[in-house]
């Protein structure tokens, strides 16, 4: 099944580190040494010790193939040391969200909270289903009951505030994303969370998406992203260009040089 998303974020920073402790080639910060230890006060050499073997478990393994956007992989590898985990059923859901074989994630999310009801991440991910599926009333309930559970989790309110905004619920979707972004200043700019929540920036009016988003920025106090966002809005075709100027949100940055550069200029049109 198709999919509006045109941003569905997962954490790789697990995946990375799990390749890099298995053996993964890293960037290192001092250069490698000879293999041999030196013991000056003898004038002799040893061998320096060999680090252990790190066995990789199934969950790393499927860590791995996420990271490689090998997504088939990495689900036969979740789902077939799933049962009765509520962490593997969820990643395995997450690879086949990731395929857009909604249906088949939202039964592994289900899945998941059969085993662990209150395991939020996974009320979360179900409603990003629902969101991808247009059902965005039931994507509302579903991350409404995931802050039920964890109240502190910036990117389920990220997900609140986008799914009030598909409702056209312009208000109550700036009052989600404004909680979001005071919980985590870098809530959607960051393409990652903990690796089993998914953030949905699924929007179909980006000009207006963006709009709100440079409201969000300005209030926070955040003007170079507040101006950044205006950009965008108006690349994306935002045509309200008075609107900008008079918005008291903008009150802040109204005369900074960058925004009355912008408000004089002809944005191309993305």
């Amino acid at each position: 099944m198709a999919s509006s998303s045109w941003f569905l974020a997962i954490s790789l920073a697990t995946a990375q580190a799990t390749f890099a402790a298995a053996g993964g080639q890293v960037a290192e910060s001092t250069p490698p040494h000879s293999g041999f230890l030196n013991t000056s006060d003898t004038g002799l050499t040893t061998p320096a010790p060999k680090k252990p073997a790190i066995a990789l478990t199934p969950e790393m393994r499927g860590d791995i193939f996420m990271a490689e956007k090998r997504f088939r992989e990495a689900a036969e590898m979740y789902g077939s040391n799933a049962t009765g985990s509520a962490l593997m059923l969820n990643k395995t859901g997450i690879a086949y969200h990731q395929m857009l074989q909604l249906s088949i994630a939202e039964k592994y999310y289900k899945a998941a909270l059969r085993v662990d009801p209150k395991y939020s991440e996974a009320v979360n991910n179900l409603g990003t289903v629902y969101y991808a599926k247009k059902s965005y009333r039931r994507a509302i309930s579903q991350y409404k009951k995931a802050l039920r559970l964890t109240p502190e989790a910036a990117s389920v309110w990220s997900n609140l505030g986008t799914g009030y905004f598909a409702r056209k619920d312009y208000e109550h979707a700036a009052e989600a994303w404004q909680t979001a972004l005071k919980l985590d200043p870098e809530v959607f700019e960051s393409r990652s969370t903990h690796g089993v929540l998914l953030q949905e920036r699924s929007v179909e009016e980006r000009a207006k998406y963006h709009y709100y988003m440079a409201q969000t920025y300005a209030k926070a106090g955040q003007n170079d992203r507040a101006v950044q966002y205006i950009r965008k809005a108006l690349e994306e075709g935002f045509k309200e260009r008075k609107k900008i100027e008079d918005d008291p949100a903008f009150a802040s940055i109204k005369d900074l040089p960058e925004f009355k550069e912008l408000m004089a200029s002809e944005p191309r049109v993305l």
